[in-house]
């Protein structure tokens, strides 16, 4: 029990909107087992495409859940001393896969009211529908793979702009992320040549201000193995909360 007890790390404070959420994602229904370290809950009213979850937090903690008809496929029951591994397992042996994981990061309460103290310097507004002709050419220099990385779009819910002599350089933009939840979903883009100069980690803080301000909390995604993203997450301010999984839509289950 020793190596499991060093497993568990101090969690930075995050706002009750965000632990709340996850909690709501993870613990709603039945929960089928629970331990220090790892938890399993079936819930009906999973969405077809999160009809598996899982979330391992930034402390060491796993949370899964999965819908009743999924739990009977993988041969899951109330008696069974369980674990990630096994759990895992299961989901393997039933040929139940997972997409890739996601990192998620948000704003610790105290990281979050030192941003909210802070006048940026440069050419950033946001932007609307105004700017459309600016929003295209920029889009145009951007390549397709970016683009469908980033997910930025000028008819997102806010969308924040840095410029250089008045030449769009940098993008982000925000939506409400799940029904009913007040947490925004970010994307950022800025054009291979003018990357490494700051503007990303300056929209990003400018964006994410104005997202508090409406009562939302912001939310940064990215693949594990995006590393150039990982890296802008941490330098805008954000810390990682956990590694979010869903059913592939490949799955054959």
């Amino acid at each position: 029990m020793t190596n499991q007890t060093n497993k568990i790390n101090r969690m930075p404070v995050f706002s009750h909107t965000i632990t709340d959420f996850w909690r709501e994602q993870f613990l709603t229904g039945n929960l089928l087992y629970t331990d220090e370290f790892f938890t399993v809950a079936i819930n009906p009213d999973l969405d077809e495409d999160s009809r598996v979850m899982v979330l391992e937090t930034s402390d060491g903690r796993v949370m899964t859940v999965l819908t009743p008809a999924l739990a009977n496929k993988v041969g899951l029951s109330q008696q069974q001393d369980l674990s990630e591994s096994i759990f895992r397992q299961k989901l393997n042996e039933a040929g139940v896969t997972l997409h890739g994981a996601d990192y998620l990061f948000y704003f610790s309460e105290a990281d979050m009211n030192v941003m909210l103290q802070e006048n940026l310097e440069g050419d950033l507004r946001r932007l609307t529908e105004e700017d459309e002709v600016v929003f295209s050419e920029f889009e145009s220099s951007a390549s397709e793979q970016d683009l469908d990385d980033a997910y930025v779009e000028l008819d997102h819910w806010v969308v924040f702009g840095s410029f250089e002599q008045n030449r769009l350089v940098c993008a982000a933009s925000m939506y409400p992320w799940k029904a009913g939840s007040q947490i925004a979903d970010l994307g950022v883009l800025t054009l291979t040549s003018f990357r490494g100069k700051g503007h990303a980690r300056k929209v990003v803080r400018s964006i994410c201000k104005y997202a508090n301000g409406q009562g939302f909390e912001p939310q940064y995604r990215c693949q594990l193995d995006n590393h150039a993203s990982t890296a802008l997450a941490k330098a805008a301010g954000f810390t990682l909360f956990g590694k979010w999984e869903v059913i592939s839509p490949d799955s054959i289950d």
